[in-house]
């Protein structure tokens, strides 16, 4: 009889050469690199290779991205710029500017901003629709994140938008956003949990520096460089505001005093404060095919962006996100439907109708264009919506609305786009995307509107 030959043993971690295991612990997180490191001292020695392992993970996440050997000059730890792009990662994408913008002298009517890797730094750029470019976008880059030579983080902004050649500039980026200084603005990027980031000025005043929390609250230590005022600062001119309203000697000598000071700290200022809130959703998946950031030809065949969310119990919303100048116009839905169950093609004889007798907004360009291929907009599915004229209290009378007045459809078309129109109209809004893959699409440089 034979014996049952036990099977070899499994290669252990230490049984692979060194060049292979610092390949597989470049696969790792830092979190999770950290962890590894407390298990032995050669482990720890191990996870110290700076350009064998550091590199390889830099270079895993980013290398395609961004040139990461051109970082602070490449004369950084690659351990330093992980932890420097790792805090930055969820910057990229589209972010939406929150808040009063009339408050702020130096806001853009453009309230949409997208965060990109350049070459050697991150470049933040208003994003806003053309005005008379058919489909093109708007891109105005107006902040700069990098880092020096020495490991400092630095972020520069250009609130006018002048300097739209500095992504296209060569590797000594910093030295070249030094000497535009008395131009630019240092400010400092926040974040306020991970969808939130908050944009304000570098003042020296305040002993402000850049502070990037982690996901979640921000700790008592980071008050004072979030939101401004240190509190005892602020309790002191609460006291000194009442001791000289209250004080019997008092003659406002000491608040003429601070009017000087705020004025001249108002001077001083040339940023306000702004906040910005992350769009997540941005583009379309297979179970949320309607759902990101679109654009379409309005009516008065002007370009207009949308943005259209699903919530939790299985709507679908679609807003603009336009022009900020026009409020009113900006927080009703364009459309909203309680339903997602699509209707399948072939469709009725009385659908077909309703779809093929309504005119397809477009610039001219793009009519001619699409001519001879109508195949693009063939429709595969359709989605009954209603627009928001349904959604406001009806007048005194109880006169009930007319149904052609709020009844719509969604248009989806074999390419994934949509397009959508209302029984009262005899038009339909093509959709197409802002952004592809990460990438823009029909940019239109600042310089060259």
């Amino acid at each position: 009889m034979e014996k049952n030959v036990p099977p070899p043993p499994s290669p252990s971690f230490n049984d692979f050469p060194e060049d292979v295991q610092l390949c597989i612990l470049s696969f790792l997180h830092s979190s999770e690199l950290s962890a590894f490191a407390s298990t032995s001292k050669r482990f720890l020695s191990l996870c110290r290779h700076d350009h064998r392992l550091w590199y390889a993970m830099c270079h895993r996440r980013w290398g395609s991205k961004t040139q990461i050997n051109k970082w602070g000059s490449g004369k950084i730890s690659y351990k330093h710029l992980y932890r420097i792009l790792n805090e930055y990662d969820n910057l990229i994408g589209f972010w939406r500017r929150c808040g009063d913008s009339d408050s702020n002298s130096n806001s853009s009517s453009a309230p949409l901003v997208f965060f990109e890797w350049g070459p050697i730094c991150i470049t933040g750029s208003r994003i806003s629709p053309s005005r008379n470019s058919g489909y093109g976008v708007m891109k105005k880059p107006f902040i700069y994140i990098s880092v020096t030579s020495n490991g400092e983080e630095v972020t520069y902004l250009d609130p006018d938008g002048k300097f739209t050649m500095i992504p296209n500039l060569k590797e000594d980026l910093i030295g070249e956003l030094g000497a535009l200084e008395s131009e630019l603005i240092r400010v400092n990027v926040s974040f306020m949990g991970k969808f939130h980031v908050v944009v304000e000025e570098n003042s020296g005043f305040y002993g402000f520096t850049r502070v990037v929390s982690s996901p979640g609250s921000v700790r008592g230590e980071e008050f004072e460089n979030v939101y401004g005022s240190p509190p005892d600062r602020i309790m002191s001119e609460i006291y000194q505001y009442f001791a000289n309203r209250t004080s019997p000697g008092g003659n406002g000598a000491s608040r003429r005093q601070r009017r000087r000071e705020k004025e001249k700290q108002g001077r001083m200022k040339r940023w306000e404060t702004q906040h910005f809130v992350k769009i997540v959703n941005c583009s379309p998946n297979p179970g949320r095919p309607l759902q990101g950031l679109w654009k379409g030809i309005c009516d008065d065949m002007s370009l207009d962006f949308y943005l259209v969310s699903y919530d939790d119990i299985g709507g679908i919303a679609c807003r603009k996100v336009g022009d900020s100048s026009k409020p009113l116009s900006y927080h009703a839905p364009v459309f909203w439907t309680s339903s997602t169950t699509f209707i399948e093609s072939p469709f009725s004889h009385e659908e077909d109708r309703l779809y093929n007798c309504r005119l397809h907004l477009q610039p001219p360009d793009e009519a001619e264009v699409n001519r001879d291929r109508s195949d693009n907009r063939t429709a595969s599915r359709m989605l009954f919506i209603n627009s928001s004229y349904d959604l406001v209290i009806p007048d005194l009378d109880g006169n009930a609305l007319n149904p052609r007045h709020v009844e719509g459809r969604i248009w989806q078309y074999r390419n994934g786009t949509f397009g959508f129109g209302f029984l009262k109209d005899n038009y339909i809004i093509d959709m197409k995307h802002i952004a592809k893959d990460g990438h823009l699409l029909d940019t239109i440089e600042s310089g060259n509107s």
